[in-house]
C-alpha cells in the first residue's frame, strides 16, 4: 500500500474501518483520491473529511465500512455544525458523499449512506475576504524594498494578484515562459482550476514589475523554471524551488505589517482588491468575471466590495 499512501500526505495511515477491510476495498478506497481527484487541495480536503468521518464511526462502534448508515452521516454532520463553519460542513459532507458514490460504483458498497443526508443551509451574498483600499494597496507595494531579489519577487507576485485577479494557486504554478510578449504587450498565462488556461494582458504597472523581476534576477533563460521561487538558504538569492503557498501567506502578512496596514489580509485579498478597484473605476461585472475567469458573474459579485463604502456612509448618519 505504500505506493498509494505516499500520494496522500494528509492520510499517512488508512482509517481503521478501511484497514480492517479486504485488499480490494483498500485499493478502491485509495483509488478514489489518487485516480478521480486531480486537484491537490481537493484531494487533501476530501481525504481529511473521509478520515475524520470514518474515525468518528469507529469510535461509536461501527464495525465495518459496510455498516455505515445514513443516521451515522446525519449525526456526524449535526456534530460538525456545532464545531466548524457551515461552508466547512458542506465541504466535508461533499467529500464523504463523493467517496461513497465511488465505493458504490466500484461495487464495494450497495448504497451510498450519505446520498440522502442534507447539509446545513447556506446563502452568501457578500464575500468575507478582507480587501484593501486603493491607497493602502499602493502603500503596500511602495513599501517593498526592490533592491533585493526577494523584494522584486514579492512586488511582482502581489502586483500579479492585484492587476490580473489571479488566484494564489495559479500565480505560484506559473513558469517563466508564462510571461510572454504578444502584440507588443506583456501577457501572463494562468493555469486555473480544472486544467483551464487563462491569458491576460498586463496592466502597465504589472508589466514594469515583471520586467524588473525577470531582468534583475536573470530568470528569462530558465523558461521552464518556476516564476516565483524561494530564497536559497544563506544566499539571499532565488533558488530553483517554487514558492509554497504557506510561504506566500507569511510574506503577505509580513509586508502588510511593514506597511502599517492593520487589515488582516491574506493571499486571496488581492484578488478581491483588484476586482473591487476595477468596478469602482467603471468596469463592468461581465468583464470582471471574464478577467477573473469566473464561470458566473454571481461568483464575481462575492468579490465586489463597493457596498462597503455605502454602508460606512450610512452608519455615519447616526448622529447622537
Amino acid at each position: 500500500m505504500n505506493q498509494f499512501t505516499t500520494l496522500l500526505s494528509s492520510t499517512p495511515e488508512l482509517p481503521a474501518l478501511i484497514a480492517s477491510a479486504d485488499d480490494r476495498a483498500q485499493v478502491r478506497f485509495l483509488e478514489f483520491f489518487v485516480v478521480t481527484i486531480r486537484n491537490t487541495h481537493t484531494r487533501r480536503a476530501y481525504a481529511r473529511a473521509a478520515g475524520e468521518f470514518l474515525a468518528w464511526c469507529e469510535a461509536r462502534g461501527v464495525g465495518s465500512i459496510a455498516d455505515v448508515q445514513p443516521l451515522h452521516v446525519a449525526a456526524w454532520v449535526e456534530q460538525l455544525g456545532r464545531e466548524v463553519s457551515v461552508p466547512t460542513v458542506k465541504q466535508r459532507l461533499a467529500g464523504v458523499r463523493h467517496l461513497f458514490d465511488w465505493l458504490v460504483t466500484v461495487q464495494i458498497m450497495l448504497t451510498n449512506p450519505a446520498a440522502a443526508v442534507r447539509g446545513p443551509a447556506h446563502s452568501v451574498r457578500r464575500g468575507k475576504t478582507p480587501v484593501l483600499a486603493a491607497d493602502e494597496t499602493r502603500r503596500l507595494l511602495n513599501a517593498i524594498d526592490v533592491t533585493t531579489p526577494i523584494g522584486l519577487r514579492d512586488r511582482a507576485l502581489i502586483g500579479l494578484m492585484v492587476y490580473s485577479f489571479a488566484r494564489i494557486g495559479a500565480a505560484l504554478a506559473m513558469r517563466v515562459e508564462d510571461v510572454f510578449v504578444q502584440n507588443r504587450r506583456l501577457w501572463v498565462r494562468l493555469h486555473e482550476k480544472g486544467g483551464k488556461r487563462h491569458e491576460m494582458p498586463c496592466h502597465h504597472n504589472l508589466e514594469e514589475y515583471l520586467h524588473a523581476y525577470l531582468d534583475e534576477c536573470q530568470l528569462r533563460k530558465d523558461r521552464k523554471g518556476p516564476l516565483f521561487r524561494t530564497i536559497a538558504r544563506g544566499t539571499k538569492r532565488l533558488s530553483n524551488t517554487a514558492l509554497p503557498q504557506a510561504n506566500a501567506f507569511q510574506m503577505v502578512r509580513r509586508r502588510a505589517i511593514a506597511a502599517d496596514i492593520e487589515t488582516a489580509i491574506g493571499n486571496h485579498s488581492f484578488r478581491a482588491t483588484g476586482i473591487t478597484a476595477y468596478l469602482k473605476n467603471g468596469g463592468t461585472l461581465e468583464h470582471a468575471a471574464n478577467m477573473a475567469n469566473h464561470a458566473s458573474t454571481r461568483t464575481t459579485q462575492l468579490y465586489d466590495r463597493r457596498s462597503d463604502d455605502v454602508t460606512l456612509d450610512e452608519v455615519e448618519r447616526v448622529l447622537i
